[in-house]
Order: structure tokens, then C-alpha cells, then sequence
């Protein structure tokens, strides 16, 4: 399945934890979609998907959500996108 990274950020909060998202497209899917990471550490990773804009189809959605969950190549891809556009702390 090729998927293709559109936007992705990742911030540090005032409390140390981090929340991040990645907009991105699924081959032969109608809707892009967007990841929402938080982890209060940034080992640990909770995640919330939805459609990036007008909602499309809720057999392709629930076939990203099962992706997301059980293929951890396609969900680290999705995150190191995010920790990708983290900066680096000053010094």
C-alpha cells in the first residue's frame, strides 16, 4: 500500500509531553486522512485518525484504522514523519 506524507509536525508542550499529526494519502483511497499523536514522554504513543477533510469512505477508514493497528511499519512511518519536524532543543 503506498502512502504519501502531505504535512507532518510534531511539538513539545510546557509539560514535556508531545503531540504531533501527519496528513496523508492512502493509493486508491478517496479522503486523505490525519494521525494525531500524544505521548507524555515520547516513548509511549496514543494516536486518534480522521479524515484530513471531507469524510470519505468508512470501509477505506476502518481499513487505515486496522493498518494502524496491526502493521507497525505503517504506523512508525506515520509517526517518524512527525519526529521528523521536531526541533532539536537548544543547548
Amino acid at each position: 500500500m503506498n502512502v504519501e506524507i502531505i504535512k507532518a509536525e510534531l511539538k513539545r508542550e510546557e509539560d514535556k509531553s508531545f503531540i504531533g499529526r501527519t496528513v496523508f494519502t492512502v493509493e486508491q483511497h478517496t479522503s486523505p486522512y490525519e494521525i494525531t499523536f500524544f505521548s507524555k514522554r515520547g516513548s509511549e504513543w496514543d494516536y486518534s485518525l480522521s479524515f484530513a477533510g471531507e469524510p470519505g469512505s468508512e470501509e477505506q477508514f476502518l481499513e487505515v484504522d486496522g493498518l494502524l493497528e496491526n502493521d507497525d511499519d505503517f504506523f512508525n512511518q506515520l509517526l517518524d514523519a512527525a519526529l521528523d519536524t521536531q526541533e532539536e532543543p537548544a543547548e
